[in-house]
């Protein structure tokens, strides 16, 4: 009896311990039920602006191919003299018409650089700051499993906050006030299409078909896998250590990163980089007679790294696995691109068919594939290799052959040239952010005397060579002199203080436009340059 009662007084107390340490873990975080509203005034210059009629005089309508790479490096590709993967279609579309050499995007991670690409204004003017979120922990296991569990390498957790629950998550996308550059072009009687990755929105409202789109080939998800992985020996998989790779690849073509033709779901196996390149030439051939916008979102070369064994054998000598596949999607991509343009040219569409190509980012250095040198970081950042992209532009008899501009475009700035080309002109209820790029080259103009960049506390600036950034958390600054240091090696901040306080002046004056984020973020990414240490919110 008394061994019993011993063991009881042990038991007891542990078993309390452990129910409560289970109500703990298990017990639901607080979530926010707050519904993202689009803006009422903005919605209702929206409608009044696409009810307008077409007013433009010009008898035939330019045809306009947005060509757009993921997570492609500057010097991933031989246009910029990168020498691990020749890019020969790439490169003759620059050479056919501009090359950029300082072209920038408006963010450094996907959705909101779609955001601000689709519609012409920075995104942080509409609160498409961050990713949107497909789901946020659940309970108080789900978050400290993921903040101190889970080695999710450079990812790191914020602190918990009241997450949004599904309700709150499905209005989370390019808020439906926006005018997408779909949008002008249909209004003035174009066919519009997308072909690729729209992470812009999974539900209701946010769909491609809701935003301006007739036609959709792709998926709504940040990634998919080019194939099903199975046992396809024409098909070289390659799997990454890090947690988001394991998560691509544990999702595969599921839920949102399902492949869909409009609304329907298709169960293809065929590659998807060539079998996006083949939709668009299908789009081409059925609307040649008409004008027609095609997007193509490629998702080449995002993670996970596949690719088919006819592009890995052309870098036999490449020893390191990751590299090889990754140059062999990128050579795939070069192909692709190719295809198009040699159907554009076969229709006898070339004079009259505008073609842009840029990526949506740096490359993701965190795969290991690439570096983005000679430019520091990379995606996420927004130190050169994140923001500073391939970016070309092709319109023959309109735009000189090799032509290079030497000064900043921004991706915000192909909104403007559709607006321009299709002559949609733009509503005056809301401030737009690019310009005529078409109008920038051939007279020679400076497109922007100063870029902006904001993620949360992560900031930058970009005004004529001089570049200011400010880390995330620390509010660390440096300053750079992008004219004699395009690595971004020496930190002239010290030395030049009253140039910081002019740039800190003037993000502070570019901020007063912006809006808060319309959703939180569930992470940041921590970057280490040595001594230097710079984190940024995603």
């Amino acid at each position: 009896m008394a061994t019993y009662k011993k063991i009881t007084k042990i038991i007891i107390p542990i078993l309390i311990v452990l129910f409560l340490l289970a109500v703990f873990l298990f017990w639901p975080i607080n979530t926010d039920g707050t519904l993202i509203k689009p803006n009422e005034k903005l919605a209702e210059g929206k409608a009044a602006f696409l009810a307008q009629k077409d007013t433009s005089t010009s008898q035939k309508k330019p045809n306009i191919i947005i060509l757009l790479a993921d997570d492609l490096g500057k010097y991933d590709i031989s246009l910029y003299g990168g020498k691990d993967v020749p890019t020969p279609q790439i490169d003759s579309l620059a050479a056919s018409g501009v090359t950029f050499t300082d072209g920038y995007v408006s963010a450094s991670i996907c959705s909101p650089s779609r955001a601000g690409l689709l519609t012409g204004r920075y995104q942080e003017r509409f609160g498409h700051e961050y990713q949107p979120g497909d789901r946020y922990p659940k309970n108080n296991l789900e978050y400290y499993a993921f903040k101190y569990l889970i080695n999710t390498n450079n990812w790191r957790l914020n602190n918990k906050i009241n997450y949004p629950n599904e309700a709150s998550i499905a209005t989370q996308g390019l808020p439906q006030s926006e005018i997408t550059f779909a949008d002008l072009a249909k209004k003035q009687g174009y066919s519009t299409v997308i072909i690729g990755k729209w992470h812009l929105g999974h539900n209701k409202g946010f769909f491609p078909l809701d935003r301006g789109f007739d036609y959709h080939y792709g998926f709504y998800q940040a990634f998919s896998l080019y194939t099903p992985e199975d046992d396809n020996p024409d098909i070289i998989n390659h799997h990454h250590k890090d947690f988001t790779d394991k998560m691509i690849w544990g999702n595969g073509r599921v839920g949102i990163g399902q492949i869909r033709r409009d609304t329907t779901i298709i169960h293809d196996k065929a590659y998807l980089t060539e079998t996006f390149a083949g939709e668009a030439e299908a789009f081409i051939d059925k609307n040649k007679n008409k004008p027609f916008l095609l997007y193509v979102p490629f998702n080449a070369p995002h993670t996970p790294f596949q690719v088919r064994k006819k592009y890995y054998d052309r870098f036999p000598n490449v020893k390191d696995e990751n590299k090889r596949v990754y140059y062999a999607m990128i050579s795939a991509l070069d192909d692709a691109i190719g295809r198009i343009r040699a159907k554009v040219k076969k229709e006898g569409l070339e004079e009259n068919t505008l073609i842009i190509f840029a990526s949506d980012n740096g490359g993701a250095d965190y795969t290991f594939a690439t570096t983005n040198a000679p430019l520091k970081g990379g995606k996420f950042s927004h130190f050169e290799g994140g923001i500073n992209v391939p970016f070309a532009l092709s319109w023959k008899g309109k735009i000189k052959p090799h032509t290079v501009y030497k000064t900043p475009v921004s991706s915000l700035d192909i909104f403007s040239t559709i607006a321009s080309v299709t002559g949609s002109g733009l509503p005056k209820d809301r401030v737009y952010d690019g310009v005529d790029l078409i109008d920038v080259v051939n007279n020679n103009k400076e497109a922007h005397k100063d870029l902006y960049w904001r993620s949360g506390d992560a900031k930058a600036i970009r005004s004529g060579n001089w570049k200011l950034i400010i880390s995330g958390k620390t509010h660390e600054t440096w300053l750079y002199d992008l004219s004699k240091d395009k690595s971004e090696t020496t930190d002239l901040a010290s030395k030049n203080p009253e140039k910081v306080k002019e740039l800190q002046t003037s993000l502070q004056n570019w901020e007063k436009g912006l809006i808060k984020p319309l959703w939180p973020n569930l992470t940041y990414y921590e970057f280490d340059f040595g001594k230097q240490k710079y984190f940024v919110d995603l």
